[in-house]
């Protein structure tokens, strides 16, 4: 695994200098497009993971190339992800905002087997940070081994992604969590979150939608650093498992404080 860092970073860092950044706040209107509602793609969106799925094929050529883009299109390549060794690609996460001209977002990458994410990589290309994670092989952040952090407020933060809840789902969360957090925003990129709560920014954050390529790399990445990121019912997050409800905090003891406040 360690053998597949330094090119699959390498990889990143290219597919961000040259396809994703050129296209920065100098997109086209018809270079934009809605695949659902308030559900964008981009033409960085296809060419990054084109470039990123020839170049991950040519590292590990027995894996399969699951994309955010490729199963947009075809929806069966899905049902395969939980399936034998893959890479798992979102080639920009939190498109809405990089369609905006406005950050952030990020690239990401997860290798998984099976259903277990074995490593998954985390790119700010507008910053350079560099978040990735192996099973086993702890947390790092630009090279450097982190651990995960409280916030140390005198509430934990809460950042709650309640845009792909039922308006019923959303009012409860809503009223369960005011008296016991602190509400932020989330910033609609998990490539964003997910290193928030590891780096004593975020305590505690609920995702509805679980697709693998925005939750696999992230996942691995909080558990790595000694948080916790579960299903809400305390069960593992498994790629392949396509049940609604996951939510990741800064360390156990928090996350099952807000367990008990928003689930219980």
């Amino acid at each position: 695994m360690l053998e597949l860092h330094d090119p699959v970073v390498a990889l990143m860092r290219s597919v961000g200098r040259d396809i994703v950044m050129p296209r920065y706040q100098n997109l086209a209107s018809d270079e934009i497009s809605e695949k659902a509602t308030n559900d964008f793609v981009t033409i960085a969106d296809k060419e990054s993971e084109t470039r990123l799925a020839e170049g991950l094929s040519a590292l590990l050529p027995e894996a399969g190339i699951i994309g955010e883009e490729a199963c947009a299109a075809d929806p069966a390549i899905l049902d395969r992800a939980g399936e034998g060794l893959n890479w798992i690609i979102d080639p920009i996460d939190g498109t809405g905002n990089f369609a905006a001209g406005k950050s952030p977002f990020g690239i990401i990458i997860a290798l998984v087997d099976g259903g277990a994410t074995l490593a998954g990589w985390i790119l700010d290309p507008l910053t350079g940070r560099l978040c990735h994670a192996m099973l086993g092989g702890g947390s790092h952040v630009d090279g450097s081994q982190v651990q995960a952090r409280e916030t140390g407020g005198a509430l934990p933060i809460a950042a709650l992604a309640t845009f792909f809840m039922s308006a019923e789902e959303r009012a409860d969360m809503v009223r369960r969590s005011e008296a016991s957090f602190m509400l932020v925003d989330i910033p609609r990129c998990a490539a964003e979150q997910y290193p928030r709560l590891v780096l004593g920014q975020n305590d505690v954050s609920v995702f509805a939608r679980t697709l693998p390529w925005d939750h696999a790399a992230g996942t691995l990445f909080v558990n790595e650093a000694g948080g916790c990121c579960q299903r809400t019912d305390g069960t593992p997050y498994v790629v392949g498992d396509l049940r609604r409800g996951l939510m990741g905090a800064s360390s156990p003891r928090l996350w099952d404080k807000a367990a008990a406040t928003l689930f219980g």
